[in-house]
């Protein structure tokens, strides 16, 4: 049940995918009301989990049907306990609505994988405070305490592993990592950038993911980045220092709009799918260890799969000029 846990398959660097704008796609696409932006919340009723199973079962068809492997992230990035009081869920119901998140999630694996899409179960956690905003800070001890529940739940429930999406400091990371290695889970670190490529915080991401390596031996299994757009990262990753074969994932957002700028539209900016997928793929012309893609704010299904067919091509071109 556990066996991931100890040898994460993408570790391989084999591409992965993962999905798209989970949040952006309920609202703009399903006609979902989200409050607090917390799409877990659509998990007590059968609309909200057949919307999801739906959106899911899109992605994981995409790499079934291009034979890649696949990162189910469930839908708990805002199920933790600040999140949960806002919306009037009790510590109970909020560890059993993370329970009924894995069990949608472990039904998908079943019905998709395969010998040559390999799935991993992926426990999606957030930030306690607004992802956009480092103000809401915490001690490193103060995170583990805060983040130690819906690990241990996410845990309970038989995850392969922990992801910690729009992360905005480092401390946050730092509590979060020990929470999961306490837990005996792997670990992925996600921060998310502004458009001048530093974390909300103001710090750059090599002193984030520097400091978070630092303070906790490396425990983390590799670093991503989400909610920004190539564009505003891909100065921060020019110099190719050594702290850049630690990322080994980007979720993109489909605008090149700031964060301040998305939280004002009220219209979806999805941006161009093809032109996202080449964007991406150029990245990893600095980051030589990337090989996990998926969407972020603003992206869906078509975002991602022109991801895929873009790595998909540059690997079929350079396999045919090393013949």
């Amino acid at each position: 049940m556990f066996k991931q846990r100890d040898d994460l398959p993408q570790l391989s660097g084999e591409l992965f995918l993962t999905d798209g704008g989970l949040e952006t796609t309920l609202i703009f696409q399903d006609g979902f009301d989200l409050p607090e932006f917390a799409a877990f919340n659509l998990l007590k009723h059968e609309a909200g989990r057949e919307a999801m199973r739906k959106y899911y079962r899109r992605y994981a068809s995409i790499a079934r049907d291009r034979g890649v492997g696949f990162i189910l992230e469930s839908a708990t990035w805002r199920a933790s306990s600040s999140w949960g009081n806002k919306l009037g869920y009790t510590a109970d119901e909020l560890a059993e609505v993370n329970h009924k998140a894995i069990d949608l999630m472990r039904n998908i694996r079943d019905e998709f994988q395969s010998d040559t899409t390999p799935i991993v179960l992926s426990g999606c956690m957030g930030s306690r405070g607004d992802g956009y905003n480092a103000s809401d800070r915490m001690t490193v001890r103060e995170a583990e305490r805060y983040h130690a529940p819906q690990v241990g739940t996410l845990s309970n429930a038989g995850v392969d592993m922990i992801s910690a999406l729009t992360m905005t400091n480092a401390e946050e990371a730092i509590g979060l990592t020990r929470a999961a290695r306490f837990a005996g889970l792997p670990v992925v670190i996600s921060f998310t950038v502004e458009t001048d490529g530093k974390l909300p915080s103001g710090q750059s991401l090599c002193d984030a993911i520097t400091q978070v390596d630092a303070s906790t031996g490396d425990a983390p299994a590799y670093f991503m980045i989400n909610c920004a757009h190539p564009t505003h990262f891909r100065e921060a990753l020019a110099a190719g220092e050594e702290w850049t074969s630690r990322v080994s994932g980007v979720r993109a957002n489909a605008s090149s709009k700031s964060h301040a700028e998305l939280d004002e539209a009220e219209e979806l900016d999805d941006g161009d799918p093809v032109e996202l997928g080449e964007q991406c793929n150029e990245l990893t012309g600095v980051l030589h260890n990337l090989n996990v893609f998926g969407g972020c704010c603003g992206t869906d299904h078509r975002h991602v799969e022109e991801i895929c067919k873009t790595w998909q091509a540059k690997d079929r071109s350079l396999s045919l000029g090393a013949q």
